[in-house]
């Protein structure tokens, strides 16, 4: 009987012994958003901005941090990105051990297209670049120069990242875009109905009313990219859905034929999906990856 008992309580320590080794290391602690009004000279205005900060940004105080920007789509605001699963993302790839901590910068962006308006009435790209980064690297322990810098967006945030990127690689050492809203030529005339037509009412606040070719052309990601001599030690990642709603993987596409056209290394996938968050849940995992690729670097002393 003593040895039955005897064998029975080795084999339950044994079990015990297993489920501790076989369990699952603990949750690291989420990022944290904390969210207020950035003045800004520039719009006359204050802006909605949010910022995502690691665990142990409040706890370790002599710790620098590396920066993404994130824009969000249209018919978007500031809280979209924690609201609809971008903090879950990260938090995800951080319990996984595949990317360090960084700091996610997560500015309103109305329905500007992060440009300069036509008219000059809403200056939002001279308050990103002259006020907005400034004030970021003011406040938070950030690493302030290019190489820990970076800049992503979805949509209509993904055109502002690529070309706040293409025409700031001073100020963003990475860009990388998500179904980013890029459009070939406009047809002439320029349709009153459907896809066109909505691109043309959406369009009209920062590219002129009438719509100004001209000037979206300008700003368009796909004309900058004819000159990559001006954003040559950017690193690029761009990708979007087959089945995008808007039609923007045919932008894509072309953004990819144009880089590669003049040699310039960057990272495109055309990938199963549609449009918007959705897609996001899946694939914003890859950007967050190739911006920490170069974190990583800017982050060794």
């Amino acid at each position: 009987m003593q040895a039955v008992l005897r064998a029975s309580w080795l084999w339950i320590a044994a079990l015990c012994v297993f489920f501790a080794t076989a369990s699952p290391a603990p949750a690291a602690s989420p990022t944290t958003n904390e969210c207020e009004a950035v003045p800004s000279a520039i719009l006359g205005r204050p802006v909605r901005v949010c910022v995502a900060l690691p665990a142990d940004y409040r706890s370790d105080t002599s710790k620098r941090y590396p920066v993404l920007y994130f824009l969000h789509g249209l018919f978007e605001n500031e809280t979209s990105w924690s609201e609809r699963g971008g903090e879950q993302v990260l938090d995800d790839l951080l319990n996984q051990g595949q990317v360090g901590k960084f700091l996610v910068v997560l500015p309103d962006g109305g329905r500007d297209f992060y440009v300069d308006s036509m008219d000059g009435h809403e200056r939002y790209e001279d308050f990103f670049i002259q006020e907005l980064v400034p004030a970021i690297d003011q406040k938070y322990r950030t690493i302030p120069n290019a190489a820990a810098r970076g800049i992503s967006g979805s949509s209509m945030g993904g055109y502002g990242a690529l070309h706040l990127g293409m025409r700031h690689p001073d100020v963003f050492g990475s860009a990388s875009a998500h179904s980013a809203a890029l459009l070939p030529k406009f047809p002439n005339p320029l349709p009153t109905e459907g896809r066109w037509g909505f691109y043309a009412r959406v369009l009209q606040g920062p590219f002129g009313s009438p719509l100004n070719e001209a000037y979206w052309e300008a700003n368009n990601p796909l004309t900058l990219a004819e000159h990559p001599e001006n954003f040559r030690n950017l690193k690029l990642y761009f990708d979007c859905g087959d089945q995008d709603r808007y039609g923007f993987n045919e932008g894509a596409g072309l953004l990819d034929q144009i880089l590669t056209a003049h040699g310039f290394p960057h990272e495109y996938h055309l990938r199963p999906g549609g449009h918007g968050w959705a897609y996001l849940d899946q694939y914003m995992k890859y950007s967050l990856l190739f911006h920490w690729k170069y974190f990583e670097s800017a982050s060794k002393p």
